[in-house]
């Protein structure tokens, strides 16, 4: 006998999640800024936009530099991430996870700071093609932690906030979890520390994806 699921639909965050990126972005990001002639950011101060709406982050990242310049910054940023995009790859493990989830059932679906665009030049990688049902992404509804990526996927796909699942790697995850009505799990191998995830009360703070798959197949 099969085991009944908890959750029927479980969101991913991508970057830092699924993705291997949070050094590259941490690096276009305080490249970006330098460029525009910002206060260059820490590496922590950085990863911590990691998750939010890209002019959202990058005002964040750099709040000495006037709003007028935001579009120069943007511009910025992604030249420095497309120039290393190339090196960009999924965490180990992350595609036999999905195949046993969408084996056992699951909607599977990404909920991701990232643009429209961005998230569908990853998408077209053979390997990922028909891994999820379902999409959003800042740019086409807001910005995380607004609720409104999980409000419309749970929508689309007529499910419970109680039957949704968020798995995410910072805190703006997290409480858009929260602020939808939905239970998260937490991986503290991306952007922001153990600590702060634990905060927002994850069913789980996981540090390998190996240890995420384990969790998802005995508790999701």
């Amino acid at each position: 006998m099969s085991r009944a699921l908890n959750f029927d639909l479980i969101a991913f965050d991508w970057d830092g999640t699924l993705f291997d990126s949070t050094a590259i972005i941490v690096r276009c990001i305080q490249e970006a800024v330098r460029d525009v002639g910002g206060t260059v950011p820490s590496e922590r101060e950085a990863a911590y936009v990691i998750g939010l709406g890209l002019m959202q982050a990058l005002a964040h990242a750099a709040p000495d530099v006037p709003r007028e310049r935001y579009p120069l910054l943007g511009e910025r940023y992604r030249h420095h991430y497309m120039a290393q995009q190339g090196r960009l790859s999924l965490f180990e493990g992350v595609l036999p996870m999905l195949h046993s989830l969408h084996e056992r059932g699951h909607v599977l679906t990404v909920a991701t700071g990232k643009s429209r665009r961005g998230l569908d030049e990853a998408l077209q990688s053979v390997e990922l093609q028909g891994r999820f049902q379902g999409s959003r992404t800042a740019d086409e509804t807001a910005g995380k932690p607004h609720p409104r990526m999980l409000e419309e996927l749970m929508a689309e796909f007529g499910v419970a906030p109680e039957r949704t699942l968020m798995v995410g790697d910072t805190t703006h995850d997290l409480q858009m979890a929260l602020n939808a009505g939905c239970a998260s799990v937490a991986v503290s191998y991306g952007a922001h520390e153990p600590q702060g995830l634990h905060a927002l009360g994850p069913r789980a703070v996981v540090h390998t994806v190996d240890e995420l798959q384990r969790w998802l197949l005995s508790h999701a």
